[in-house]
């Protein structure tokens, strides 16, 4: 038998063909995803003996979810071209000027409260292909708009679509585990409970991170996106990101740790909507300083995508309410169909294609076409033109020039979403191996030993990279983490925590959800050069998420955890410090004659 180091270092070669053609060697990700699905085949094939009908089966498997993605695409795209053609995305960005003309504070709004309250509603990544081609609307460059829509697909994703990641993710990676079952046993408390319980850890670890995430958002803004390429500049507006961090986070945790793992995220946004805006109309904790983008004339090319908005104003007007309703009645139908107390949800879900025994194989392909969030986006889309009294040949060219941008993005949705499922089902073998996800799993495991808990929320990131969705990184890995804190004597629920709130991190970095936020702002080819972006913010996020576990696991004193925590709020302290001194520095120089 191999040695589990060996293949760890195996199963680890089909991430690092990703990371290798996307990131490093910056190919288009239409290009680098068919060479990481052959390489995956052949370590599949050759090291792990899967059989060629397995291979198939997954494959196809893959082909099927990259096309509900397609779906996803399509009705964002078609929703704001919609709008675009009516002129209610004039409207709208007319209406965040009246808010604020800070870029930094529109980015706050839009990506990290909007979205997070989406992503509460939908899930599927799909918050990302609305927030982007709506900051593009409003005149963000769209690398800027996707880059930040990506970076908010953290905080509320391990409870996005009413809490599937834990409902269903967590839930399904623990159930009926004999040892599961031991532990919840000798604590007395019901397995519905417990599953409960490791969510409102989930809400508290994401919530401590999250306050920052504005901060981290308005600093990426400026530094990649800026005239001065600052990260000061950003951070400069620290009061009001922090503000809108807790805004979100505080009734986030509460809902959580009170109510269970369905609303968190949907109510956090929503809550935080209903204070930020208010008080950034009033000028609460507003910089001093409006910040924009440099001229539009000087952006770099590779900041600009095919999706092109007019600045002057549409012959058809429409009023700000009426503009805004489209994204209102996606809100609202979201939830609607998604709360199983109504009957909606059990509509939407009866219609089920599905094939089992694909190929001879155990693997089932099936799709609920109806429960896909891109549904929603084209049915509200079509509603627009009734809404906003539009014309049948208005319509047509819309959806024309949306389905032609969702077929750009399938050379790379439907290579790298079947790579993803050859490497999830690899544990069907001729050979007695784990499936790849668990074998590197188990290598990292077995290289820190008791200082897991620092490593844990990577391993989920990892799974959610691969996997691209936090619900599958927890469905993978939940009872390997479970197994492992019961090898090291730690407390099984902080680390499953941990996973998932990894997991969550991990879509930052998503191929597939990069891909697709990427094709419905316009924004092809240029995947590797996200990636190398929004891997920042997710690196910071699963190192303070594994001090944080550290701490919780083994409190504060002289040791890694808290060693941890200690560099990341010196970083924290430190640049809101030196963004204050600069700004400083910028109001005692004397204005140019």
């Amino acid at each position: 038998m191999m040695r589990i180091e060996i293949l760890a270092l195996l199963a680890l070669v089909p991430i690092v063909s990703v990371f290798l053609f996307l990131v490093i060697l910056r190919w288009p990700a239409k290009k680098a995803m068919p060479v990481s699905l052959i390489v995956t085949a052949i370590i599949s094939y050759f090291i792990w003996k899967v059989p060629v009908h397995i291979i198939a089966a997954a494959s196809l498997k893959g082909v099927v979810t990259a096309l509900e993605v397609a779906v996803i695409v399509f009705g964002a795209i078609f929703l704001l071209n919609v709008l675009k053609e009516s002129g209610a995305v004039y409207t709208i960005r007319r209406g965040f000027e009246t808010i604020t003309p800070d870029r930094r504070v529109q980015a706050i709004i839009i990506a990290w409260l909007f979205g997070s309250f989406l992503e509460g509603a939908a899930g599927w990544g799909s918050p990302a292909t609305i927030v982007g081609p709506l900051l593009v609307a409003i005149g963000f460059p769209a690398m800027a708009a996707v880059m930040l829509a990506l970076i908010i697909q953290s905080t509320p994703v391990s409870f996005g679509a009413v809490g599937t990641p834990i409902l269903v993710g967590v839930n399904t990676g623990l159930k009926d585990a004999p040892l599961v079952n031991d532990h919840i046993s000798s604590l007395g408390v019901a397995y519905d409970t417990y599953i409960a319980n490791i969510g409102g850890q989930v809400a508290i670890i994401h919530g401590i991170i999250g306050i920052f995430i504005p901060l981290f958002l308005s600093a990426m803004l400026t530094k990649f996106f800026g005239e001065n390429k600052s990260f000061k500049e950003g951070l400069q507006i620290w009061k009001f990101a922090l503000f809108a961090g807790i805004a979100m986070t505080v009734p986030y945790m509460l809902v959580a740790n009170l109510l269970g793992p369905e609303f968190p995220s949907l109510i956090g946004g929503l809550v935080g909507l209903a204070i930020i805006i208010p008080a950034a109309k009033k000028g609460l904790f507003m910089p001093k300083k409006t910040w924009d983008f440099p001229k539009k004339e000087t952006w770099d090319a590779e900041w600009t995508g095919a999706l092109q908005l007019s600045e002057e104003q549409p012959a058809r007007v429409i009023k700000p309410f009426l503009a805004w309703l489209p994204y209102v009645l996606v809100a609202v139908l979201l939830v609607l169909t998604r709360l199983k107390n109504l009957p909606f949800s059990g509509w939407m879900n009866s219609v089920v294609l599905e094939a089992k025994s694909v190929f001879g194989s155990e693997i089932i392909v099936s799709s609920k076409p109806l429960s896909i969030p891109g549904v929603v986006f084209i049915v509200v889309a079509l509603m627009v033109f009734f809404l906003h009294r539009m014309k049948a040949s208005e319509v047509k060219k819309t959806a024309s020039d949306s389905f032609k941008t969702v077929l750009s993005a399938m050379g790379a949705l439907l290579f790298a979403v079947p790579m993803v499922q050859i490497f999830i089902n690899s544990g069907v073998n001729a050979i007695g191996f784990a499936s790849m996800p668990l074998v590197l799993a188990e290598g990292i495991s077995n290289l820190f030993g008791d200082n897991w808990s620092v490593v844990a929320p990577t391993v989920g990131a990892l799974g959610a990279f691969v996997a691209g969705s936090n619900t599958i990184s927890n469905m993978m890995f939940s009872l390997f983490q479970f197994g492992v804190a019961e090898n090291i004597s730690a407390t099984p629920l902080v680390i499953v925590a941990l996973q998932a709130v990894g997991g969550a991190a991990g879509n930052m970095i998503c191929v597939h959800n990069v891909v697709a936020a990427s094709a419905a702002a316009g924004l092809m080819g240029k995947e590797g050069n996200l990636i190398r972006k929004t891997l920042i913010p997710m690196t910071f996020y699963v190192i303070f998420a594994g001090g944080i576990g550290y701490v919780l696991l083994h409190g504060i004193g002289f040791n890694i955890g808290t060693l941890i925590l200690f560099l990341v709020g010196l970083f924290i302290v430190g640049n809101i410090i030196s963004s204050k001194l600069s700004a400083k520095k910028e109001d005692k120089k004397p204005i140019a004659s």
